[in-house]
């Protein structure tokens, strides 16, 4: 990546009425931390978690039946989301970043924020970051943690560059992750307060720096009143706006706010969910009350699907048998997964005037598609070395008629870093299974109920429009098919992008799944002789 193809070119970006006449709209992205496809009252008729606004969102624009998350954890979807490209072509091939690791956007590239900012857009962030910054230290070593040294050495006196405010974003509001020390709102470049408690055990079940005062049931209802009163702002100023707000939930910690307690059939998850609808309420709300709803794209997801168990008692597989609750819906799988209920989530996007309101649409897409969608909004062309995974689906939002599909293929990607590759109706799994969450993954009952079986083959093949569900494995018995999708797979692994354009380069070479290793060694931010103490790999992966 040069800054000589990147930097120079959104410079000179003229701020100008959108492709598809009118001005540009403000636009607020909401992301779900993660919600499964079956959660919603508008994907599920049999979910016992009422969602009053995201259910009249959705009779009011357009939902999407086949819309995915980029990686079927946390980190590598924010990533894709905000930069076009696949988070497995940098260094991060498997789970997600931990507490203290260095930024994953490289400072030179294109990122959905910085692109809006050259076209006049304020910009904000509001919520879980997770995509890595650096902190400065006391003793000039990396940040260190754990068990042993809770309050570790970073120096919160200091500001916390290479974070959201050097990515795209005037302005940044949030946590880092909500169960990841430190344990605090950060505001632009500086924490609120001075962590200076030492948080071990419970809900803080990664040892760390800690506010006084600091209540993880606080995050979720801070977040909502912090982008009301920005969005409020925003309508003052008469500028068009880009408001990010990644939530921190259904994510573990599930801590529902006590009014919410006990008000769904699907226990303290159920609460919660019933609760971050409320939050996303507040937002529609602010919108409405200030004049702007006309005039904004709203988009909702979800990063991926939903937690399995864990920290999350009861998971989604517990939910199913005690609350009769499905939080995949009929997908297979759930958070980590290579199958459907990993990456298979819920998208609704409302536009007035623009998005038919009420439609459905089972076009295929992914959040990596959202940069050149506004690229789109804007009349803007990217550089080839930026979005280099990004499809424009903004015909598809305008209800456009389309002779072929909007992408050729999409790519999925596991939390062990397996790879699978979907194409019309058909996906292949690139590893001899879709599950990823080993001892936590389907229980007996559910391989019974659904009658999945094993098999002695090295991938797997599915008809998803014939068996949504992903019964019935096809790699043996269709082998050209296995070969058209594998060979696709490594074409787009070997040149650097999945859309058309000249061949670029990978950040690392990309392992396949057989060959990562275990356990992934963390990332400091500066070489030093000194280990810093970390949270196990395997836990981050939870994360």
């Amino acid at each position: 990546m040069t800054k000589s193809l990147i930097l120079p070119f959104v410079a000179a970006l003229a701020v100008c009425a959108n492709a598809r006449g009118g001005t540009f709209p403000n636009i607020v992205y909401i992301l779900a931390d993660d919600l499964g496809y079956g959660d919603l009252g508008c994907y599920n008729k049999d979910s016992k978690i009422p969602t009053p606004h995201l259910d009249k969102l959705a009779v009011e624009g357009m939902r999407f039946t086949d819309a995915h998350s980029p990686d079927s954890v946390c980190t590598p979807t924010r990533y894709a989301l905000l930069t076009g490209r696949y988070a497995w072509r940098t260094r991060l091939q498997r789970n997600v970043l931990g507490p203290w690791d260095r930024p994953l956007i490289a400072p030179e590239r294109i990122t959905v924020g910085k692109l809006l900012q050259r076209h006049g857009y304020t910009t904000a962030c509001i919520g879980k970051w997770h995509l890595g910054q650096t902190y400065a230290t006391t003793d000039g070593k990396p940040p260190m943690g754990g068990a042993k040294n809770a309050l570790g050495n970073v120096d919160f006196g200091r500001p916390i560059t290479d974070g959201p405010v050097t990515r795209g974003f005037d302005h940044y509001f949030g946590t880092i992750v909500p169960n990841y020390p430190p344990y605090c709102f950060i505001e632009n470049d500086r924490t609120i307060g001075i962590p200076s408690l030492p948080a071990d055990g419970g809900d803080f079940n990664i040892p760390g720096p800690m506010v006084p005062g600091w209540k993880l049931e606080n995050i979720l209802p801070g977040l909502a009143s912090h982008a009301v009163n920005w969005l409020e702002d925003a309508a003052k100023s008469k500028k068009a706006f880009f408001l990010y707000l990644p939530l921190t939930s259904p994510h573990y910690p599930v801590v529902p706010s006590p009014e919410f307690v006990g008000k769904t059939q699907a226990g303290a998850y159920g609460d919660f969910v019933y609760q971050t609808d409320w939050a996303i309420g507040q937002v529609l709300g602010a919108l409405e009350s200030s004049g702007l709803a006309e005039n904004t794209l709203v988009i909702f997801t979800s990063d991926n699907g939903a937690e399995v168990t864990g920290e999350v008692k009861p998971g989604v597989y517990d939910r199913a048998r005690q609350f009769g609750h499905r939080s995949s819906g009929a997908l297979r799988g759930a958070k980590r997964d290579a199958w459907e209920g990993g990456h298979r989530v819920p998208f609704i996007a409302r536009w007035p005037r623009k998005i038919k309101a009420g439609a459905v649409s089972d076009e295929t897409m992914c959040h990596v598609d959202f940069l050149a969608t506004v690229a789109a909004i804007l009349g803007a062309e990217l550089p080839v070395n930026a979005a280099e995974d990004s499809v424009n689906v903004l015909p598809v939002l305008l209800g456009e008629t389309l002779s072929t599909p909007v992408r050729e293929a999409t790519i999925h990607h596991s939390a062990q870093g397996k790879f699978a590759i979907r194409k019309g109706d058909w996906v292949f799994i690139d590893a001899p299974t879709g599950d990823d969450n080993r001892s936590n993954g389907e229980p007996r009952w559910l391989k019974e109920e659904r009658g999945y079986t094993s098999h002695p083959h090295a991938g797997e093949l599915f008809n998803l429009r014939e068996d949504p569900a992903q019964r019935r494995n096809h790699y043996a018995e269709k082998p050209e098919r296995v070969k058209e999708l594998k060979g696709l797979l490594e074409k787009y692994q070997r040149e650097g992008r999945s859309t058309p354009g000249p061949p670029q380069p990978n950040d690392a070479e990309i392992r396949p799944f057989s060959a990562q290793p275990t356990p992934q060694k963390p990332t400091p931010q500066k070489p030093t002789p000194q280990k810093p103490t970390r949270q196990k790999p395997t836990r981050q992966a939870n994360r």
